[in-house]
């Protein structure tokens, strides 16, 4: 493989999904502080962050017509909204304000989302390489890297209103490298020819692994932080360890599956994953200290790093090339279900039983990838 190739090919797509990872590891970091200015409670919160689920599967339902109005701008545009959305979580006083800023953020984050992923799916097939775990290696990378960087920042005493425009200028400049001088137009998002063969019958099994995942990520994500601070008693700013190795192992994970899809094969490489990431779950479920429930965050973002990408290559690759953004947009929305069901349990399995048995469920979403995954294959 021409790793250089690669690289380029995924110039503007990595950036993209950077971006995605820069906003998100930050907003992780300061989860606490934000809670905290709303006053609410674990349930609560779990509920509010479903909006922004909501927000994400909005923008993901008028993603494919967008894409194919837009074309190549859609990166940067995209791009630009992120980094405008940077400043929103200031907004946030109380339950009502941080639900409408997280249905906003949802939006924002989705609409970039998707269409980096669309565009890597047309490029892969266009240029006869895999690129999705490379780019969402850099998402995972800029998530660690954001997440721990905020952490130290939280820890030195800085508000979310000082670090706030430090992350729109990285955005910004993120937005400008999206920008891409050729490879065509998007395509339009049709469900295929006359003579093509319904994509539902992929969409479903990928949408369950999808699901399974984001479930499993975004739990991680949004709950690590205060299981560490909270349930393991570590101090101020260390929360941020969890979404930060969270991060970072995913990035390894997903820059390793760059080469093992092609040695083990894609399937084998997300069935492994995936016991090792409930594994990691059930680690962070009896931790006895912040030390041990940081290093089940690790194998929990091991395990489940290479199952969004490689799902979905297995999903374009079992698609008619003009349903490509039909079936990836429509795999996610009803995969991106994980996030609304995702926070809503974590808040309320921890708030009925505490955080340690919300990681047990963890553990049981990462086993509901095999037979979506099962499924998948045999298509």
């Amino acid at each position: 493989m021409d790793f250089a190739r690669v690289l380029r090919a995924s110039r503007a797509t990595g950036a993209g999904l950077a971006s995605v990872g820069v906003f998100w590891g930050g907003f992780a970091a300061y989860l606490p502080d934000y809670k905290a200015a709303a006053g609410a409670s674990d349930g609560e919160m779990g509920l509010v962050l479903v909006l922004s689920a909501a927000g994400g599967m909005a923008a993901m339902a008028v993603s494919p017509r967008v894409m194919a109005t837009l074309g190549r701008a859609m990166l940067p545009v995209g791009g630009v909204l992120v980094a405008a959305a940077a400043f929103l979580p200031l907004l946030a006083g109380d339950i009502f304000s941080l639900g409408l800023v997280l249905l906003a953020m949802g939006a924002a984050m989705s609409t970039l989302d998707i269409a980096a992923n669309v565009r890597i799916s047309e490029r892969e097939a266009r240029e006869g390489l895999h690129l999705m775990n490379l780019n969402h290696a850099l998402f995972s990378f800029a998530f660690g890297a954001s997440a721990f960087g905020c952490g130290l920042a939280r820890k030195a005493g800085l508000g979310p209103e000082t670090v706030a425009p430090m992350l729109f200028i990285v955005l910004l400049a993120l937005a400008v490298v999206m920008a891409e001088s050729g490879g065509g137009a998007v395509p339009s998002p049709g469900e295929g020819g006359a003579t093509s063969a319904s994509p539902w019958g992929a969409i479903w099994p990928a949408a369950a692994i999808l699901f399974a995942a984001f479930v499993s990520e975004n739990a991680t994500e949004s709950w690590s932080a205060l299981h560490i601070e909270r349930t393991l008693g570590g101090p101020k700013g260390e929360g941020s360890f969890g979404p930060a190795m969270l991060g970072l192992t995913m990035g390894i994970g997903r820059l390793s599956g760059q080469f093992l899809a092609a040695r083990l094969g894609e399937a084998r490489l997300v069935a492994g994953s995936a016991l090792l990431g409930m594994f990691g779950a059930l680690v962070v479920a009896v931790a006895p200290a912040p030390g041990v429930a940081v290093l089940g965050v690790a194998l929990i973002g091991l395990g489940v790093a290479v199952v969004v990408p490689s799902a979905n290559s297995l999903l374009g690759r079992a698609v008619a090339p003009e349903q490509r953004a039909y079936a990836i947009s429509r795999s996610w929305m009803l995969g991106f279900t994980g996030f609304f069901l995702g926070p809503v349990g974590m808040g309320l399995v921890a708030q009925t039983f505490g955080l340690r048995w919300s990681f047990v469920a963890v553990a049981l979403a990462m086993a509901m990838i095999l037979p979506g995954l099962a499924r998948l294959t045999r298509r």
